[in-house]
């Protein structure tokens, strides 16, 4: 992957549109919030079942995210549309933090390793509302191999990004945020474009 590049088109995809990304994440930090706020503090079952709900708006940011990769307009609104395969983003949510805090227990270094491999899951099931949680954590293992120490240092070059929220009290979050969204959705579409798709179209043919 060349990072300028990617960096480089995600800035140019966010540009005009910050005000639309800024009421998009203040949207869901209010929800994830007044979520934690009511029904978190019920005793026991609070908790799970308000990050139930939040997972979905994750996974609807996500959607976002991708599409605005792929060169298309998003309204706030569609943060919402992870809810249309809900069940889908609670499970891969729920797999991807499970197995990576069971190996983050064997070994941190091998944890991390781990968490790598699965980074494309959420990416690879938001495209994919067909495929089961565990298929797309195996289809992220299988497009990581080789990939992970690329995604390790493309996270390493926003250190100085999140340095700069840190002393701006949060405030240069604002354009940060989705900066770095973009350029990781970005950098999936350059590793899966259109992949999996291509293989189920394969496959039909073959067949």
């Amino acid at each position: 992957m060349n990072r300028v590049e990617l960096k480089e088109r995600a800035k140019a995809q966010i540009s005009g549109k910050i005000g639309k990304y800024f009421l998009t994440y203040l949207a869901y930090v209010c929800l994830a919030t007044a979520l934690s706020l009511t029904v978190g503090l019920i005793p026991f079952a609070g908790s799970i079942v308000a990050s139930a709900a939040a997972y979905p708006m994750m996974f609807g940011i996500i959607m976002i995210c991708i599409a605005v990769a792929d060169g298309k307009d998003f309204k706030v609104a569609d943060m919402f549309n992870g809810y249309y395969d809900w069940w889908g983003a609670i499970k891969t949510y729920f797999f991807v933090g499970l197995f990576t805090t069971l190996w983050m227990l064997l070994l941190i270094i091998p944890g991390i390793v781990k968490a790598y491999s699965y980074r494309l899951a959420l990416y690879i099931k938001a495209e994919n509302k067909e495929m089961g949680a565990l298929e797309a954590i195996r289809k992220s293992k299988e497009i990581m191999n080789g990939h992970k120490l690329e995604w390790f240092v493309l996270d390493l070059s926003f250190i100085g990004w999140i340095l700069l929220i840190c002393v701006t009290f949060g405030i240069a979050a604002i354009w940060v945020t989705p900066y770095m969204d973009i350029t990781y959705a970005n950098a999936y579409r350059k590793m899966c474009p259109k992949a999996l798709e291509a293989e189920v179209a394969e496959e039909i043919t073959e067949e």
